[in-house]
């Protein structure tokens, strides 16, 4: 193993030796991106067929679309399973991010699918099936896995119901975010792209799921903030109604998670009366100048000290558990506001993980990916540095242990070889739930 890319792994490996190696491969292929050769896409003649990456509401691609080939924007898959080779992986599941231009790269390998670091190779790579409801359609011909597509190796259904957000242009869209992006390509691309779901489509891909051996454990129900009116409806209007029809339909089923902006306590309960288990108000970037900066509609509509207050409230409501907010890992260091100094963008995020779990609530990461069609994107094709997301795991799973709390609910067993959140590595370096 001489190639650069797996020396420089072996360095980091040594270097955070309390990590598990699982978790450090996993943050750079997210932060990084995967390439696929053609041929490992097409399943073998025996094979079921893969599920394909469903841009369920993000592009989570480092390219845009026009820059894929045939096979990279049609066949590559929602997620991968990593295991075995040199580190001998526990089963690892990965997010995938397309990037031709990444060294890491899915082969074919003596007939079996592997992934390689600059040839060298480094890991058994396994695809996911296709879930039973994609096959189905509705009486309308709307596909249910376009409508209900799962994530995180068949744990979660993902629901974005609403693919827009109203927070629009530079001076609203959060820098990091291509939601509105991605929905115009999907659109420009060909792909079948609900903008707005109905309710009724979503309780029929929903009774497909349920008539299937599907291991679905949750859902996330989640779309654009709305800072109007959506076919009439405000914010809390519009997403309580699909909750309410969800759980009258299929009472206790899944675990109901909804991301939403942060809302007063009243819209609170009222999501928590309808039937929500867990509440996302997502968060983002803790620092109060990088939050204006970065979040510039959540900071004129709310204002970072509202949307604080609002996700303490909430806790009184939920839960302190059941209240999640996220956190864009890497952020913290993009240019040109971001800090540049490792350690102290890792401080800075250490102080809002402490503020919350002194209040009991726990909050998660997705790793940054630098979308090219977003402002933060742009000008960080790379990213964040590898050490800063290493130290933020290191940071995230001691300030978690030094409050004595729990990992969050609703995202599957921790540990590694066991966690399926497939966005962030958090849940891989956090230790195995006792037995």
């Amino acid at each position: 193993m001489n190639a650069a890319t797996l020396q420089m792994l072996d360095t980091q490996i040594h270097k955070h030796n309390t990590l598990p190696p699982e978790a450090i491969l996993k943050t750079e292929l997210l932060r990084r991106g995967i390439a696929f050769a053609p041929e490992a896409l097409v399943p073998p003649a025996d094979a079921q067929e893969h599920q394909l990456k469903s841009y369920f509401i993000f592009s989570f691609n480092m390219v845009k679309q026009s820059e894929l080939d045939g096979a990279a924007q049609w066949k590559a898959p929602e997620e991968v399973a990593l295991t075995g080779g040199p580190y001998n992986l526990r089963r690892t599941i990965v997010s995938v991010r397309l990037n031709p231009a990444s060294p890491y790269k899915v082969l074919l390998h003596q007939g079996e699918r592997w992934l390689t670091a600059e040839g060298e190779l480094l890991s058994r790579v396994q695809l996911p099936v296709k879930p039973a409801h994609y096959n189905c359609t509705l009486p309308d011909g709307k596909s249910a896995g376009e409508l209900a597509p799962t994530i995180e190796w068949g744990y979660l259904i993902y629901l974005t119901i609403f693919r827009i957000c109203q927070y629009f242009g530079e001076k609203e869209e959060c820098q990091f975010c291509d939601i509105n992006h991605n929905y115009r390509e999907q659109i420009a691309a060909g792909r079948p792209y609900t903008g707005v779901k109905k309710v009724e489509d979503i309780l029929a891909a929903l009774e497909y799921i349920a008539a299937s051996d599907s291991p679905t454990k949750a859902y996330t129900l989640t779309g654009g903030s709305i800072t109007s009116k959506l076919e009439g409806k405000s914010e809390v209007e519009f997403y309580t109604q699909y909750v309410q029809a969800i759980e009258s339909r299929f009472p206790g089923r899944w675990i109901a998670k909804v991301v939403t902006q942060a809302w007063p306590r009243a819209d609170v309960q009222r999501l928590k009366d309808a039937g929500a288990t867990i509440y996302h108000p997502n968060y983002e970037v803790w620092d109060p100048r990088l939050f204006e900066l970065i979040s510039p509609g959540k900071n004129r509509y709310i204002g970072r000290g509202e949307w604080i207050k609002r996700v303490v409230d909430a806790a009184d409501i939920f839960g302190p558990s059941r209240v999640i907010p996220n956190f864009v890992g890497g952020v913290e260091m993009a240019k040109p506001y971001g800090f540049t100094d490792v350690e102290q963008a890792v401080e800075s995020t250490r102080q809002g993980l402490d503020f919350f779990m002194n209040h009991g609530v726990v909050p998660r990461f997705t790793t940054w990916c630098p979308e090219p069609t977003t402002p933060l994107g742009k000008a960080n094709p790379e990213g964040a540095p590898l050490e800063f997301h290493l130290r933020l795991l290191e940071v995230y799973r001691d300030t978690l242990a030094g409050h004595h709390l729990p990992p969050p609910p609703g995202y599957g067993a921790p540990g590694p070889g066991r966690a399926v959140f497939s966005v962030s590595p958090f849940m891989d370096v956090l230790p195995p739930a006792e037995a």
